[in-house]
């Protein structure tokens, strides 16, 4: 019948081959592991259930609380890391306890003084479920969130699954390895800047290498996502924190984020954070802006209603810059160039952030990146020794 009718034949092609090509698609689909519910919905049956969360935690489109309590789940707490819950509070900012005002939860803020659980905030809870987005960089919180999550479960016998996310900085691994006369709660690992883990792989390490308290262990299940590798482009479908707002601020953060440890602008109170830096006296640059209080991002942002000069890195070709899997060091050695003679160029959070004392006095020194790249050789070899120990997906070639 179809021999009579050409143009028959020509559409049955067509659609076998949209149908194969729409099946590779969803196949090839990274699927973050809060999506993969038939996978873990065995550990939250008959359980009451806190669940560590944000903006971040979505199902699709639909935040994880929501969607849990539309399966019947019994979630009764939810904790809250650095930016709160809805993801809208300044670095650093207090974030008081609440209710969520959708489904009357308790939410316990993790951040301030209060960065570990207390035995009665954990009073009933059966089982406790992390999902928060990373970007795999050391001085990122929600690693020591997660550090202190994991102690106070272990202390209390109560078991924890993360829900992994993709990486979108794991395609390398460098920067100075924190020095323990740096830990700080931008710090508690003896990891580089960027380690190249999935937040779950990171959890396993945690666990593993006994860098809780007294070398206690945590009842620990990492639920994989499915499709991902580390050469994976993944651009987020959320902002992890207010001054990351895109997939370029993502892969400029493990560079630029010297900045907040210094004199020097890295854009928050911009429309552009992580994406430039400047400062009123480097006259020498074209490029301007102004800081303003923007709520939710930035409050107080250096050098507010001044204009600064600097370098605008929305012209940067990110693509070569993720190529070259290393942090830019130039940055902050052509802004330290320009400046330190005009300025107090450093502050105590610096050696908190980069994790070592030696790259200020480096700097300082005049090394240049490739000396000072060379100095952190023998720590990064060691690390990822032990990194090798807990990967979940393959490792990088």
């Amino acid at each position: 019948m179809l021999r009579n009718k050409p143009y028959l034949i020509t559409f049955f092609l067509f659609f076998l081959i949209f149908q194969t090509a729409c099946s590779q698609n969803k196949s090839n689909t990274i699927t973050p592991a809060a999506d993969r519910f038939s996978v873990y919905k065995s550990f939250l049956e008959n359980k009451s259930i806190a669940l560590v969360a944000n903006q971040s935690s979505l199902v699709g489109e639909q935040h994880l609380v929501d969607f849990l309590l539309s399966k019947n789940i019994n979630l009764v707490k939810i904790f809250s890391p650095e930016h709160g819950f809805r993801g809208n509070a300044d670095a650093g900012e207090k974030v008081n306890d609440g209710l969520d005002s959708k489904t009357k939860l308790p939410i316990v803020s993790l951040y301030g003084k209060h960065k570990k659980p207390y035995v009665e905030d954990l009073k009933g809870i059966n089982l406790v479920v992390f999902d928060l987005q990373d970007v795999g960089v050391r001085f990122y919180t929600y690693l020591s969130t997660l550090h202190y999550m994991m102690e106070a479960c272990a202390e209390n016998n109560i078991p924890l699954i993360v829900l992994d996310r993709p990486n979108p900085n794991a395609h390398y691994i460098d920067g100075p390895v924190l020095e323990d006369d740096c830990k700080s709660f931008v710090g508690l690992h003896p990891v580089p800047i960027v380690y190249g883990m999935t937040i779950g792989e990171y959890g396993k390490m945690i666990n593993g290498e006994k860098w809780l308290a007294n070398g206690i262990q945590c009842d620990l299940t990492v639920i994989p996502c499915e499709n991902w590798n580390r050469n994976s482009i993944y651009k987020l479908p959320v902002k992890p924190s207010p001054n990351l707002p895109n997939y370029r601020s993502i892969q400029l953060y493990p560079s630029l984020c010297f900045f907040e440890g210094t004199v020097v602008s890295a854009g928050r109170g911009t429309d552009f954070p992580f994406q430039t830096y400047g400062h009123p006296l480097l006259e020498t640059s074209k490029f301007e802006y102004k800081p303003r209080s923007i709520s939710g991002a930035s409050k107080n942002p250096k050098f507010k209603n001044q204009i600064c000069c600097g370098e605008d890195l929305r012209l940067v070709d990110i693509e070569s810059l993720r190529e070259k899997k290393q942090l830019d060091l130039s940055f902050l050695l052509k802004a330290y160039a320009a400046l330190n003679k005009k300025t107090e160029f450093f502050n105590p959070f610096f050696e908190k952030l980069a994790g070592t004392k030696q790259l200020r006095k480096q700097i300082i020194q005049g090394k240049s990146e490739c000396e000072i790249r060379e100095s952190w050789q023998i720590k990064l070899d060691e690390f990822k020794l032990i990194r090798k120990k807990y990967l979940i997906y393959p490792d990088l070639k």
